[in-house]
């Protein structure tokens, strides 16, 4: 895993700003000066970043994201992402009170990374898959699985930050980004995966495991 401090580097240098902002207010009045001190705090509170301890289990689909399973449903992808057969989809709801550092679902490499702009509609509504702003990094494992998951800007969120380039191999549970404020996150299985998730569970991004991949063998004849 990669290490660094528990405040994500955007979130550093807002909160500086704001800070300084804060001691020039605070000379002002005290009042704004306590009011910039809180906004820097909220900052700093918005935009953490603690180290997680993904699973030791091959095979395995962890949470990209804080927050909640918003919805699991079985799907073919949106046009754009271009790619045939089912797949299963879960959506996963970020508030602005979760951690908003996103990370690879699963170990492999980077195949592509596509932007689409958009709207920004909330991201509650299932038409935020198709019509929001929003970034698609697709991936391949070891054993060749493949495993979709698109950031989703909402109504507050207004940018998607992608820190991971294509070709790139990735850990389980590594960083890859951030989105500013709240947001979803879609994560696309193969149809064989089996979901570990309920809707409305809350999920820790980096060590709630989504989903089993390991493929199951077919046994001939009797058991």
């Amino acid at each position: 895993m990669d290490i660094k401090l528990p405040i994500d580097k955007d979130g550093g240098r807002i909160a500086g700003v704001i800070a300084v902002v804060a001691m020039f207010m605070a000379h002002i009045s005290t009042n704004m000066g306590w009011l910039g001190f809180l906004m820097t705090v909220g900052c700093l509170a918005f935009f953490r970043d603690p180290e997680r301890v993904p699973p030791s289990r091959n095979f395995s689909a962890v949470s990209p994201a804080d927050g909640i399973v918003l919805k699991i449903s079985q799907c073919t992808l949106p046009e754009e992402l271009d790619l045939p057969g089912e797949w299963k989809k879960v959506s996963i709801f970020m508030s602005i009170f979760n951690v908003h550092v996103n990370r690879a679902p699963v170990a492999g490499t980077i195949d592509r990374i596509l932007y689409t702009s958009g709207k920004f509609f909330n991201v509650t509504l299932d038409k935020a898959s198709e019509y929001n702003e929003r970034l698609a990094t697709f991936m391949s494992m070891q054993d060749g699985v493949k495993v979709i998951f698109v950031q989703i800007a909402g109504l507050l969120a207004r940018r998607i930050r992608c820190d991971v380039t294509e070709g790139q191999a990735l850990e389980l549970g590594q960083r890859v980004g951030i989105i500013r404020f709240g947001s979803r996150v879609d994560i696309y299985l193969p149809i064989d995966a089996t979901i570990l998730v309920e809707e409305g569970q809350v999920t820790v991004g980096g060590e709630t495991v989504l989903a089993d991949l390991k493929k199951r063998e077919v046994r001939c004849g009797n058991a």
